[in-house]
């Protein structure tokens, strides 16, 4: 699945309410969908960027032998998933980052359709 048909599905995810590709070597993003005025995604994803690298510094100190499958923010309101894409055809410095309206969103089933994506997505 390209890019855009990845971002078209993932915004199809109950409660989605937008969601980026990102690098998180440059904190660029290759591609986003939703959002609007009080969520700019190019600005999350290029936060999210540090969140991702402050966790692989710590994992590192830690000497943890493992990767990151996804790192989860709960606000009152929103959930904001970090997928780090670690399939096969991806290169291994992406996310999705998806957010979620907290009361229309099933976190588990989320999680599931972005592991689903992230097996289908080709770059």
């Amino acid at each position: 699945m390209s890019i855009d048909t990845a971002l078209k599905e993932a915004m199809s995810i109950a409660g989605a309410v937008g969601v980026a590709l990102v690098d998180y070597d440059s904190g660029m993003s290759l591609g986003t969908s939703g959002g609007g005025d009080w969520l700019d995604l190019e600005v999350a994803a290029a936060g999210n960027t540090e969140v991702v690298r402050s966790k692989l510094r710590v994992m590192s100190s830690l000497s943890l032998n493992d990767n990151i499958e996804d790192i989860l923010i709960t606000l009152h309101r929103q959930y904001h998933l970090i997928r780090l894409l670690n399939s096969a055809g991806s290169r291994n410095t992406l996310f999705l980052y998806l957010v979620l309206d907290r009361e229309r969103a099933n976190l588990a089933l989320a999680r599931h359709y972005l592991k689903r994506i992230e097996a289908d997505l080709q770059l």
